[in-house]
């Protein structure tokens, strides 16, 4: 089902619009790519749907009907990059007995390219984590955590670049302070770098050495907080130049639709959450001209 859609026009000052619908067929005229960006945040490993007796979400989510939804898009969509904003892990009793290793199994399955690390992620120790690595066919994307004197070094990427239909993507990962939030025992030697300067040299690489068309951030830093010295999305976009779209997480935020926050150089970019638990599917899709103009659009889906 098609909870909430909005149209906005980045190449140019508008207001967002209301869309019937939306199909690759509905930007045919005048456009040259079309490139759609599924994701989901904080699921927590929520496998099965809600029970039924649930007070809030009774029987939304679940990864049969994510997966369902997953493969309808894609076979109405060829460009199709599927990400996940952290904390995969913890919440139901699948956890305390896989370990993470049916999240990452299914994740596998349903054909996802990227996921970027969450403070829950560590919940069985980095030891836990660099155990199911394995079981991940997709990249751990992580900018900001040093992880050279630890198990897990090795096994995650700063970023990763994506070509589609000849749209170079850049997509990478950055988490928040572990310090304070997760026993140290867990992450062990992991160092936290400033995520404001982290995310400047990264995009300053996707876009000068990578040559990319769209960046994109896999975010677990939260959406907003009161203390604006502690780094959040709505912080980051503003502090840095460069990035598209900021795909969110841990705050377990529902946005209506995604924010739209001007950057340091006045250029805007998207911040989206879908809050937690698998209940939504977000879907951005991005519109490039010949001359890489960029036209996007946002559906969150019921899942």
């Amino acid at each position: 089902m098609i909870r909430r859609h909005f149209l906005k026009q980045t190449a140019a000052a508008g207001s967002f619009l209301s869309l019937g619908g939306l199909t690759s067929s509905a930007f045919s005229i005048g456009t040259k790519k079309h490139i759609t960006i599924l994701h989901t945040n904080d699921v927590h490993s929520h496998i099965e749907p809600f029970p039924s007796n649930d007070s809030k979400y009774a029987n939304l989510g679940g990864v049969s009907r994510r997966s369902t939804i997953i493969e309808n898009i894609r076979k109405q969509e060829p460009n199709v990059l599927l990400l996940d904003a952290g904390d995969m892990f913890q919440g139901t009793p699948y956890f305390n007995f896989y370990g993470g290793e049916l999240e990452f199994k299914l994740m596998s399955m349903m054909g996802y390219d990227a996921a970027t690390i969450g403070n829950h992620d560590f919940d069985n120790g980095i030891g836990g984590l660099a155990a199911q690595v394995p079981n991940a066919k997709f990249k751990l994307l992580s900018a900001n955590y040093d992880f050279k004197n630890t198990i897990m070094d090795g096994l995650t990427n700063p970023y990763s670049i994506y070509i589609k239909d000849e749209v170079r993507i850049g997509v990478f990962g950055i988490g928040l302070q572990l310090d304070g939030l997760v026993n140290k025992k867990m992450y062990k030697e992991t160092v936290y770098l400033d995520p404001v300067e982290i995310t400047t040299d990264t995009v300053n690489t996707l876009r000068n050495e990578g040559h990319c068309d769209l960046v994109i951030c896999l975010s677990h830093l939260g959406y907003s907080y009161k203390d604006e010295t502690i780094i959040s999305d709505m912080t980051l976009a503003k502090k840095t130049s460069g990035i598209d779209l900021i795909i969110g997480g841990h705050t377990h935020t529902f946005l209506e639709k995604p924010t739209v926050v001007k950057n340091k150089d006045g250029q805007s970019v998207l911040i989206n959450q879908v809050g937690w638990g698998g209940i939504n599917l977000g879907r951005i899709d991005f519109i490039l001209d010949d001359a890489k103009n960029v036209t996007n659009s946002s559906l969150i889906l019921d899942v």
